[in-house]
């Protein structure tokens, strides 16, 4: 008999099967009988894709499994669709080809495309991106650099158990998705890596992020345009930027951001908290009904930030905002600021923020000179409930 295991995403019942050799109806599909070699030099990159074949074209539920050991491999465009449900379990190691240019000329490492039905499971994953990192920093000719794994265009995803490390870019992506899982992922990057967002969802409904570690060196998690009912929990984030909605308004014609809760997480030495951003140019963007409540922050820079004069390179566009943000909560919020403006809303003079409402918030200063945390608005209009400290500036 097949083993199934049912799971709840954001309302959504979703199906996830769990694969193994002693079930004969479905059948596992060993990366080492098509020629993959653990031993770390080998370029198992055409194995891998040859039992990503073999299993997708399966009339039975397959497994295509990666035991213990340590695979060199290429870029892997792993695509769709399948002609059953699919599972890709990792016990051993993936790694990159230590020169950033093998990988650094495609958009991703490792490419899920179009593959409904599918859970992926297990190990670690190295994109070695240090040399690539330096590269960039060195400002020197790079390539674009790689995304670590994405799913473009999926349905019903689990991604468990996952450890990415040294991504060259983004850790995990998701774009053009629904009803995707991510649960118990551990991401790591230095804090000084560029753009190594730990996990950027795009253009996706019904994603749930949980129980995970995020250590990195850009946002732990972003939430670009056209993301809608997404659940985050139980988030350890820092180092890194923060838990992110956008940067929104980069176009006039922009899908907006919608239904997004984050809820009971840790932030340790991030450069902000929970942050909404913005570009200071036309767009027909929003950002609305997002609620971000029992979160503990540990000094942290600005730990409630809405910004809607985003620019991190200085080149600047000095409109204002047509990003519209709305309905925006913050309830139980406590911890310590490592900057005096623990609660920041920087809005739009066209387009202000509304429906803004503080409930239970406590943010202490931490400063060796016992300065007070203050609140700084412009342009934003909310309410406030319960104990507000620092004050509220509505």
């Amino acid at each position: 008999m097949e083993n199934f295991k049912t799971m709840t995403c954001t309302g959504v019942s979703l199906l996830f099967f769990f694969c193994s050799t002693i079930i004969p109806s479905c059948l596992a599909y060993n990366v080492v009988s098509f020629g993959a070699r653990g031993d770390g030099r080998t370029d198992s990159t055409s194995a891998f894709l040859r039992a990503w074949s073999a299993a997708c074209h399966s009339t039975s539920q397959a497994n295509v499994y990666v035991p213990r050991g340590t695979y060199l491999v290429r870029t892997l465009n792993l695509n769709g669709p399948c002609r059953r449900r699919i599972e890709f379990r990792i016990d051993g190691t993936l790694v990159a080809p230590a020169n950033y240019n093998a990988i650094g000329h495609s958009e991703f490492w490792i490419m899920f495309y179009k593959v409904s039905g599918l859970s992926v499971y297990g190990g670690t994953i190295n994109a070695k991106g240090h040399g690539y990192w330096s590269c960039r920093k060195g400002g020197k000719s790079c390539p674009q650099g790689a995304r670590s794994i994405q799913f473009m265009w999926c349905n019903n995803v689990l991604l468990k158990g996952l450890t990415s490390l040294h991504s060259q870019r983004v850790h995990v992506g998701i774009g053009y998705s629904s009803n995707v899982r991510v649960e118990n992922v551990k991401i790591t990057a230095p804090s000084g890596s560029p753009n190594t967002d730990g996990i950027h969802v795009q253009n996706s409904r019904g994603i749930t992020i949980y129980g995970s570690i995020i250590k990195t060196g850009d946002d732990c998690i972003s939430i670009g345009p056209g993301s809608m009912n997404m659940w985050i929990e139980q988030i350890g984030c820092g180092p890194g930027h923060g838990i992110s909605v956008g940067s929104l308004g980069s176009s006039n014609n922009e899908a907006g951001v919608a239904n997004i809760t984050v809820t009971n997480s840790v932030f340790t030495k991030t450069q902000n908290g929970v942050r909404v951003k913005s570009w200071a140019r036309p767009s027909g963007g929003y950002a609305r009904n997002l609620m971000f409540t029992n979160l503990i922050m540990r000094n942290v820079g600005y730990p409630i930030l809405i910004d809607q004069n985003y620019c991190p390179d200085n080149n600047c566009p000095r409109q204002n905002s047509g990003v519209k943000v709305s309905q925006v909560t913050y309830k139980n919020v406590k911890g310590t600021s490592s900057t005096q403006q623990a609660i920041k809303f920087d809005c739009s003079y066209s387009n202000p923020c509304t429906g803004i409402r503080l409930q239970d918030i406590k943010l202490t200063h931490n400063d060796r000179l016992r300065r007070p945390a203050v609140s700084y608005c412009r342009n934003a209009r909310g309410r406030r409930g319960g104990t507000v400290i620092p004050r509220s500036c509505f």
